[in-house]
């Protein structure tokens, strides 16, 4: 699975495009190796009208997320991974709790 994102695209230094997706159960960047959603994807700028696009995926992959890195020795916990899957949304820490209790 793709991270419902497909149109955002980079270049390798000399090689074809490379998107830069992740899927479980590791969640690093295809692209890039980096920890997914990794800085290349976060940067990308996020008005109210991308962020309502992004939420249902991204909460559908906040999901398996949760599920794949939960109880990993040394992994996030759960508050965690919904802050970094849904960066793009300003929530509090007990928001984020809410949010995970909800996507186990």
């Amino acid at each position: 699975m793709t991270n419902g994102v497909p149109e955002t695209r980079w270049r390798t230094r000399g090689g074809p495009a490379v998107a830069h997706t992740a899927s479980g159960p590791s969640w690093r960047c295809d692209a890039c190796g980096r920890d997914w959603p990794c800085p290349a994807l976060r940067a990308i700028p996020t008005d109210a009208a991308r962020r309502a696009t992004l939420i249902p995926e991204f909460s559908r992959i906040t999901r398996r997320a949760i599920r794949d890195l939960r109880g990993r020795p040394g992994g996030p916990d759960p508050v965690a991974i919904v802050r970094r899957f849904l960066w793009f949304l300003p929530l509090t820490d007990e928001e984020a709790r809410a949010v995970a209790l909800r996507l186990r």
